[in-house]
């Protein structure tokens, strides 16, 4: 696989966006996409995915470049082909903007469903203060040779996205892979592109729900879709691999929450999440 770079790799021509006419420039537009089956689990695409799709189409609607905090209700499974983006600005000062976009498809009897709507403020990254005071710290991640690879186990059973992405779990969390679970209900690994494309803040979109649930460790199987997730972009990431670290604390009523810490390479905290996720199969 070619060597991809921010503007040209496999996850930029993939969250490619054609802008439609009329659309107002500043308050609104209308972008087609075509979603990639490169990007799904099963018979669905991702929502890290998707939610840097719909980041995309923001960026290029309101008054400022970067997402500061997007919060995305999935409100039925994307599937791989055609998309619409709507977005429209709220409201703008001259520091942030505020805006809200939905994708939409057109399902097997032709009606036309809306799959996620998002709200978002947007800022420049570039402009923030440098000053830093935080007791948060990076998690303790073995070295990349010492991690686990979706490229260790069957092929066969790995789904689309693995192809897209080189993530490295630390084995201390991937209990669950064969059948061991470690009952503390967390995940931690390392994150990058398969083609070795730098982190950006749409990649963070993507970085926040891209590793296996933590879920998993608490012995939960198959699917465990995202009902809502709220991703908020604190610093634009250094050059290099990404940590994330996931946790959740609380298995009830068929609902979990899952919280995400990303960690660029030089021990920054660019990006954290919340996400409310439903568990289809339990144990």
């Amino acid at each position: 696989m070619a060597q991809g770079t921010i503007g040209n790799s496999e996850f930029d021509r993939d969250t490619a966006l054609t802008r439609r006419e009329p659309g107002t420039p500043g308050t609104s537009a209308v972008f087609d996409a075509d979603l990639s089956a490169g990007w799904t689990i099963g018979h669905a695409v991702n929502g890290g995915y998707l939610l840097a799709l719909l980041g995309r189409a923001l960026g290029g609607t309101l008054r400022h470049p970067d997402p500061f905090t997007i919060t995305a209700h999935y409100l039925s499974a994307s599937a791989p082909g055609p998309a619409v983006i709507r977005t429209e600005q709220i409201r703008a000062s001259r520091s942030l903007s505020t805006g809200q976009a939905t994708l939409l498809q057109v399902d097997e009897h032709g009606a036309e469903v809306e799959r996620i709507r998002v709200l978002a403020t947007y800022g420049e990254l570039d402009a923030l203060p440098e000053d830093v005071r935080t007791t948060a710290k990076p998690p303790a991640v073995p070295p990349h040779e010492r991690c686990l690879s979706s490229k260790d186990g069957d092929p066969a059973t790995a789904p689309e996205i693995a192809g897209r992405l080189d993530i490295r779990l630390d084995p201390a969390t991937a209990g669950w892979a064969i059948g061991a679970p470690g009952g503390q209900g967390e995940m931690r690994g390392w994150f990058g592109l398969a083609d070795g494309r730098d982190p950006d803040p749409l990649a963070l979109l993507l970085a926040v729900d891209a590793l296996p649930p933590a879920a998993f460790e608490l012995g939960v199987t198959g699917w465990v879709p995202t009902i809502e997730l709220t991703a908020h972009i604190r610093s634009r990431p250094a050059p290099g691999p990404l940590r994330v670290s996931l946790s959740t604390r609380n298995l009830a009523g068929g609902y979990l929450e899952e919280d995400a810490e990303v960690w660029d390479s030089q021990d920054r905290l660019v990006a954290q999440s919340r996400q409310l996720a439903r568990v289809m199969r339990t144990f």
